[in-house]
């Protein structure tokens, strides 16, 4: 029996990572494609050992030839700019790469006959939520050209399965946080904009203050609430997308968060209890786009793909993170 491969872009990179390593150890075989704009040589080749292939997602070339040397099953793609602000700023940056490289990747799947396709999408599609917990019915109205350029590919994947049968199975997730609980791997972007490691470098002593952006909002505590899914609990769902696919399943989107939400507050306080460290705080103004709360549904995964969190609690997302920062840093 031929082994099941599976092509990982951006697989360099913090949630690609953790997905690559869940293929390797449930025996997929996998071939990393990243350009190493933000994903890190060290980890593909020393920490997953795994085939990688420097390279953009829009080089057809480069893609023709990966899909004619190896005997690719499916592809699960992660290689996106993901900043927010950044976006704002050069929306040309995310449009090219986010939309018009992956419609690349998409056409070259088609001409290889490749035909299952796991997206990395963003709860950022729905903009600002008119209900909590989000469904995957919420209407989308992203407010940022990230989030748009998110939700353009769902429907490019749409119009594509209805066209060409190309299946795919599109996860909007909420906030990614935490590390490999064996340590072997962790979020290290460049620059920063995440809360849970500006939370943990400050303790380092890396970085002198963290900054609470807003304390006037209609929550509990006045700060946003966010729901923080731990990053192994989001690459074994990408599995079991991937299994459903394999299996012969539709297309489908699927949201991936906890359920439950922590303010900024109370991720600050927890971080204090697991490090034993003083964290500064420095309040400053609201940031504009930031909605108040984000909590997601993930009943949906549950149900279809039986995915089961079981790192929900965010003192253990802090813990593992933490044995993360202090081995990197």
């Amino acid at each position: 029996m031929t082994q099941t491969k599976i092509l990982v872009t951006g697989g360099a990179g913090y949630i690609g990572s953790h997905v690559v390593l869940a293929l390797q150890e449930l025996g997929y075989g996998v071939v990393i494609l990243d350009n190493l704009v933000y994903g890190h040589q060290d980890i593909a080749t020393k920490v997953l050992g795994a085939e990688l292939v420097v390279g953009d997602i829009g080089d057809r070339l480069l893609l023709d030839r990966i899909f004619s040397e190896h005997q690719i099953d499916a592809v699960m793609h992660f290689a996106a700019y993901a900043y927010v602000g950044e976006s704002v700023k050069d929306p040309l940056k995310y449009y090219r790469n986010n939309v018009a490289q992956t419609l690349t990747l998409l056409e070259a799947m088609l001409a290889a006959k490749i035909n299952k396709f796991v997206f990395s999408s963003t709860c950022a599609t729905y903009g600002e939520p008119s209900q909590l917990p989000i469904p995957e019915d919420h209407p989308q109205n992203p407010i940022n050209p990230y989030g748009a350029s998110k939700l353009m590919v769902e429907r490019i994947l749409t119009d594509f399965d209805h066209a060409f049968d190309l299946r795919s199975v599109r996860f909007r997730y909420f906030n990614a946080a935490g590390a490999d609980p064996q340590g072997r791997l962790g979020e290290d972007h460049d620059p920063e904009t995440h809360l849970i490691p500006l939370v943990l470098l400050t303790a380092l002593g890396k970085r002198e203050a963290i900054t609470i952006f807003g304390q006037d909002y209609d929550t509990p505590d006045g700060t946003c609430i966010r729901d923080y899914i731990h990053v192994s609990d989001l690459a074994k769902a990408h599995v079991l997308g991937l299994e459903y696919l394999l299996k012969g399943g539709t297309s489908q989107v699927f949201n991936l968060g906890n359920g439950n939400g922590f303010s900024v507050k109370q991720v600050i306080e927890a971080a204090i209890a697991v490090t034993g460290r003083e964290i500064k705080v420095i309040h400053g103004d609201r940031r504009p786009g930031d909605p108040p709360m984000l909590v997601g549904s993930a009943a949906k995964a549950r149900e279809i793909l039986n995915w089961q969190p079981e790192y929900a609690d965010i003192k253990t997302i802090l813990t593992h993170a933490w044995q993360w920062h202090q081995i990197r840093h």
